[in-house]
């Protein structure tokens, strides 16, 4: 079966999200990390800090452009917030 992956990559450099999807988040990643994705070649380097597998291309579109409104914004902070409470204690 193949999936489709919506992910969210954190900037070391800004601290900042990105939010995108691909059929090879791997593949992906290993773009967006040499500096080949042009929205993103300027705020190197990335974490992936999340992702979720869809089965359909049309359910990862939906959910990429349900994360970037501001709805969306709220659920990551919820789901994310043990990650962050996790990287304060480590530094």
């Amino acid at each position: 079966m193949r999936f489709y992956f919506v992910y969210v990559l954190l900037s070391e450099k800004d601290g900042k999200y990105y939010v995108g999807y691909t059929k090879d988040l791997n593949v992906r990643f290993e773009q967006h990390q040499k500096g080949q994705i042009k929205s993103t070649k300027h705020r190197l380097p990335f974490k992936i800090i999340y992702y979720e597998a869809s089965i359909t291309k049309d359910d990862a579109l939906k959910r990429e452009k349900y994360l970037k409104t501001y709805y969306g914004k709220m659920f990551l902070a919820k789901r994310l917030k043990s990650y962050f409470t996790r990287q304060e204690e480590l530094e």
